[in-house]
């Protein structure tokens, strides 16, 4: 839609700009989000994947049709499982009417585009996280997804908002952490 390449657009300029103004690492332009950045941050894997090294993504509302992206781009992916704002299901949430994928079909499909195996290999288990790596990816292509059994609309190890908005932020688990050690072991490789 003329929205979506506006805001592709958007990060098109961003990008350039800062590179001008800034020592900018083109191997090391990561993006991640919540929510609606989560998504976008599909969506610039999708439609700029020769700009972007690597995304993350927290309880993405994912717009994107996987089935026109070129895949390669990393990334890795966190929800909770009791999500009221974007479904873990999939389906209509209360807010918005809008009938989201659901997420760990949504993740493997990603995981797919970028040649890997259906099969997982596990790397985290908690109380309520589970984190698994996808294995024979492409080189450089890398998806990890982790669940949150008891996690809401929230940042894992991020400030709890109120939960009866939200759900639960789980504090077992930091997102934050997990996606840069995740992003700086991506450089380089493809």
């Amino acid at each position: 839609s003329a929205e979506v390449e506006i805001e592709l657009q958007f990060f098109r300029d961003l990008i350039d700009k800062l590179s001008k103004e800034y020592n900018i690492d083109h191997e090391r332009i990561y993006v991640n989000g919540l929510s609606n950045g989560g998504g976008m941050s599909a969506r610039l894997a999708c439609d700029m994947p020769e700009r972007i090294a690597a995304i993350g993504s927290v309880a993405g509302a994912y717009l994107v049709d996987l089935n026109e992206c070129p895949g390669g781009v990393p990334g890795i992916f966190f929800h909770g499982q009791v999500d009221k704002v974007v479904p873990f299901e999939g389906g209509y949430a209360r807010s918005f009417p809008i009938d989201f994928p659901n997420i760990a079909a949504f993740v493997q499909d990603y995981a797919q585009l970028n040649n890997c195996e259906s099969k997982e290999a596990g790397i985290l288990e908690t109380e309520n996280v589970l984190g698994v790596r996808y294995e024979g990816c492409e080189p450089g292509a890398d998806v990890v997804f982790y669940t949150i059994a008891d996690g809401g609309h929230a940042w894992p190890g991020g400030k709890p908002l109120p939960e009866f908005i939200v759900g639960k932020t789980t504090q077992e688990i930091d997102a934050t952490r997990l996606m840069w050690e995740f992003f700086v072991e991506q450089t380089g490789k493809r």
